[in-house]
């Protein structure tokens, strides 16, 4: 285990669910979209959508995330009322599973209506932002991830996104949204952080920059790093060092995984359940035998 990376002491409150991190966490990814860059369409079928979460369960995922609006660079927005006969049917279905369910949105009136239908988590890539966010997680005892973005999904590949320092940048940023929901009393073990592997970075220089230095993008509560959620299943930042399209990223994306779990990622947000979870027990067991030493 690489020697900067952080311990994460606290467990994460996640509504039903107490998160411990002994090892890092596998969320798979379950997209009811028509349109996400690596799997639209293929989870919009309710009941495909509900095999896929028994097989990534199967595979060994510690939680599932629900996604009903794509949020690749240039998609368009989903109207509410879509969104929600996307999602709500699959919580409902699968909340009587023994894993935590995360539902992947910005919209206030979602996130409400995912928390009455018995979601664990809120994974919102706007940080919480988007006037009444707060407010609909404020009362609950889901666990939340806060993610940096620079512009909106519309706008945010468009040119080159321009840092002076993409590390702290992306720190600041995430320091404030904490600030912010811990100032509406959210107590800090509910939070986690996110920052926002494709969205308004550059391909190559800022996103690998973020991941090699990963630790520094943590905020800090009462001295302990909060959990940061690293996704970069299937995007383009491995496409671009390998030369694959996204379906044939598969061993990419678990390298890109492993590298998380090595600089101190607490959660890695993956399509490829059984291969991550196989490749990080082999990274877990090299670890727990250096601590043996």
């Amino acid at each position: 285990m690489n020697i900067n990376s952080p311990s994460i002491s606290t467990p994460l409150q996640c509504g039903r669910f107490l998160l411990t991190f002994e090892r890092p966490l596998v969320m798979g990814i379950l997209n009811v979209t028509p349109d996400s860059f690596s799997d639209g369409g293929s989870y919009i079928d309710r009941g495909e959508a509900l095999r896929q979460a028994e097989r990534m369960m199967v595979d060994g995922a510690d939680l599932i995330d629900i996604g009903g609006e794509s949020t690749r660079p240039g998609a368009p927005p989903v109207p509410l009322d879509e969104e929600l006969e996307r999602v709500l049917p699959l919580i409902e279905a699968l909340r009587g599973a023994n894993v935590p369910l995360s539902v992947d949105t910005y919209k206030p009136a979602v996130m409400r209506r995912a928390l009455d239908a018995g979601a664990d988590m809120i994974n919102d890539i706007w940080g919480f932002r988007m006037p009444g966010a707060i407010d609909a997680v404020r009362d609950s005892a889901c666990g939340l991830c806060a993610m940096h973005m620079l512009g909106e999904p519309q706008t945010m590949q468009v040119g080159e996104p321009r840092y002076d320092d993409v590390v702290a940048e992306v720190r600041a940023f995430l320091d404030e949204r904490v600030s912010a929901l811990t100032q509406a009393g959210i107590v800090r073990n509910r939070i986690s952080v996110d920052p926002g592997f494709g969205f308004g970075k550059s391909v190559v220089e800022h996103n690998y920059t973020l991941l090699a230095h990963l630790p520094d993008t943590a905020p800090r509560v009462d001295g302990e790093p909060l959990p940061v959620l690293a996704g970069m299943s299937r995007k383009s930042m491995l496409g671009a060092v390998t030369g694959r399209a996204a379906s044939e990223r598969v061993a990419a994306s678990v390298a890109a995984a492993v590298c998380a779990a090595e600089r101190g990622a607490a959660i890695v947000r993956v399509h490829d359940v059984a291969q991550t979870v196989d490749a990080l027990k082999v990274w877990s067991a090299m670890r727990d035998a250096s601590r043996g030493r």
